[in-house]
């Protein structure tokens, strides 16, 4: 994983990374669409609503000012880079005393633990002290990867990732570190949550028919314009030029996707993914290029995206088939060509391959 406002750097290429891309359907819209587009945290948000008939410009514009806020409040939360941000003050408290959470830092944190879990540890939001040994985190760019770390300094870091080591008292609103200098990143689920953030402000005023798609993780529900189902896109997986490789109707949930092609370095010959395993401290080796996820809420379809693409091609898959996850994978064959592999859910979901028009 890497810091949220990096990843969503890469990510801000829209369509150009791992990340979804959005696209209509039909040739004469039978509906109003508004459109509300942003910058944020780094990257940028775009929500699309085909139920707007009747919304006046002052309510549109009220309905902006609202999906700026929402977006904003995770940057100004959980970013690792603010130094003012809650979550950095989280990093910087120790073990001697509960952290007192805000709610969204304690659902967000809870959605965590509950991946963390069932992927037995794949996602692990207390990785940041590896991400930022490896150059990824909230260091100067001059100093990114000037050095690698080296055996010993990531057996030093290792010792301190554990998600178990995050207590969480839902009742009191705390958190506990059994370490003090934990590092908490959110990278691998926050953009996720943001676009649900955006979500919710769209159901509390009753609308039903919208795309929302924040730095590359998407959700939509209802219909288009036309009157079918948001189609989304997953890119090929190529860090040279962007080509369509699958699209996917989407109604009621969330796509997210995670990749490795967008943000790396090379020394030596070596590429080196901003995607951290958890388990051994360092870049994943595997040839998993890139995994889709669909899921109701958009934080767990990010945070879920992560926890596979850091098992890879084989024990992700096992996963998701465990956890019955509509999961689409792009892996790299031997000879350079791209591999697809879907779980029957996301099969189910009747998406198609771009080649076949």
């Amino acid at each position: 994983m890497v810091d949220f406002a990096r990843r969503r750097a890469a990510k801000a290429l829209a369509a150009l990374a791992a990340a979804p891309l959005v696209q209509g359907c039909g040739e004469r819209p039978r509906a109003k669409l508004a459109t509300f587009t942003g910058s944020t945290m780094a990257g940028s948000y775009t929500v699309k609503i085909a139920d707007a008939g009747r919304m006046s410009a002052a309510a549109e514009r009220a309905l902006a000012q609202e999906f700026f806020t929402a977006v904003d409040a995770v940057d100004r939360g959980m970013s690792t880079y603010r130094a003012d941000s809650q979550l950095s003050r989280l990093n910087r408290h120790g073990a001697d005393a509960p952290f007192r959470l805000s709610p969204e830092l304690a659902d967000i944190l809870g959605k965590a633990q509950s991946v963390s879990a069932a992927s037995r540890g794949a996602f692990d939001v207390t990785v940041g002290q590896l991400v930022n040994a490896w150059g990824f985190g909230p260091d100067l760019e001059a100093a990114r990867h000037a050095v690698l770390p080296t055996p010993e300094e990531l057996a030093h870091l290792r010792a301190h990732v554990n998600w178990r080591s995050l207590a969480i008292d839902a009742r009191a609103g705390t958190l506990t570190k059994t370490y003090p200098d934990t590092y908490v990143d959110l990278s691998g689920i926050a953009q996720g949550y943001a676009t649900d953030r955006i979500v919710a402000a769209l159901e509390a005023h009753g609308l039903g028919d919208y795309m929302v798609n924040v730095s590359g993780e998407v959700r939509a529900r209802g219909t288009n314009p036309d009157g079918v189902p948001w189609r989304v896109g997953i890119e090929h997986p190529d860090d040279r030029a962007p080509a369509l490789q699958y699209v996917v109707p989407l109604a009621n949930h969330a796509l997210a996707t995670s990749g490795d092609y967008r943000n790396f370095f090379e020394r030596g010959g070596r590429r080196y993914s901003h995607e951290i395993d958890p388990g051994t401290g360092r870049p994943v080796t595997h040839r998993l290029a890139s995994v889709s996820v669909v899921h109701p809420v958009c934080a767990l379809a990010d945070a879920w995206a992560t926890a596979l693409f850091v098992l890879g091609p084989e024990r992700g898959r096992a996963v998701a088939l465990a956890q019955d996850l509509p999961a689409y994978f792009i892996s790299r064959a031997a000879d350079g060509v791209f591999v697809e592999s879907l779980t029957p859910a996301f099969a189910a979901l009747g998406g198609r391959s771009a080649s076949q028009g």
